[in-house]
């Protein structure tokens, strides 16, 4: 991440990133299989379908892929201590360079879509209706360009507010105060 910081994600080659790291860059090719994949961290997409699967079916699916959108942001920025900061930077400099560079975002778009695709599989909806189906492909979405809008201005305030605190109030904004209401009661 460093090399891609300070010199510049086009600039810096794979072969630049595994002398960097002390092996061949056949090696970083066998855990990487591109370049972006060096950046673009997996969202933790387990962890969202999880706590989606896991809500209540009562509740609305905005409020049940919302929650699970700041759950995953806590634990994605928090650690003990230091290394809370350390997650912070980290993923803060993984967003400033995928909204900098046209390649990772066309990748995060890409990610966006399988991600939509597997928190709407999570909510288990009744895939032979379409009109359910529908409405939980349409709810996700929603939610993921809420997700975005406070990805993007996290990474225009360089951090100063706390990620979930973003997504929430991006969630509040695009749907209203019961969008995450009783979240903070359960």
């Amino acid at each position: 991440m460093r090399l891609f910081t300070d010199g510049g994600y086009d600039a810096v080659t794979v072969a630049d990133v595994a002398e960097a790291a002390g092996v061949s860059a056949m090696t970083v090719y066998r855990h990487f299989p591109t370049k972006e994949d060096l950046v673009l961290i997996d969202q933790p997409a387990q962890l969202i379908t999880e706590h989606v699967a896991a809500s209540s079916a009562t509740q609305p699916l905005v409020r049940r892929v919302g929650n699970a959108l700041i759950d995953a942001a806590t634990i994605s920025t928090g650690g003990p201590g230091g290394e809370q900061a350390a997650n912070e930077r980290f993923l803060l400099d993984c967003l400033r360079l995928m909204v900098s560079t046209p390649a990772l975002r066309a990748r995060h778009l890409d990610s966006q879509y399988a991600l939509q695709q597997a928190i709407v599989d999570a909510l288990g909806e009744d895939a032979t209706d379409p009109d359910a189906a529908f409405r939980a492909q349409a709810a996700t979405s929603a939610c993921l360009a809420a997700m975005h809008t406070a990805l993007t201005r996290w990474v225009e305030d360089d951090g100063h507010t706390k990620l979930p605190d973003l997504i929430a109030r991006a969630l509040t904004a695009s749907f209203g105060d019961d969008a995450i209401a009783t979240r903070r009661k359960e």
